[in-house]
């Protein structure tokens, strides 16, 4: 016998053959959508699930080791935090210039 999983709702029970034998194609149930999709109508509204990569790469992956205080305080300003570090690095090393 097959272990439950945690959560488990009624959704997640094996097909029978009585389900599989009432199923049909998506092109039949509901052709619009099938249609649409083979257009490209719905990939715009899909979620981007990650970057692909830049054209022109304008920055470039590294490490580097932070005292952890200097991090807890870039943090403190949300997101972009990164970003912020940037910036001061840049007006540090080059004078002022922040681009």
């Amino acid at each position: 016998m097959a272990m439950k999983r945690k959560n488990q709702t009624p959704e997640d029970r094996p097909l029978t053959k009585e389900m599989l034998e009432e199923m049909r194609p998506a092109s039949e149930v509901v052709p619009e959508l099938v249609e649409a999709h083979a257009r490209g109508e719905l990939a715009r509204n899909a979620p981007r699930r990650f970057r692909g990569p830049q054209k022109k790469p304008t920055k470039v992956q590294t490490t580097i080791r932070l005292d952890a205080d200097v991090v807890a305080h870039f943090k403190e300003g949300g997101k972009g935090w990164q970003s912020r570090i940037n910036t001061v690095l840049r007006e540090t090393a080059f004078g002022g210039e922040a681009d």
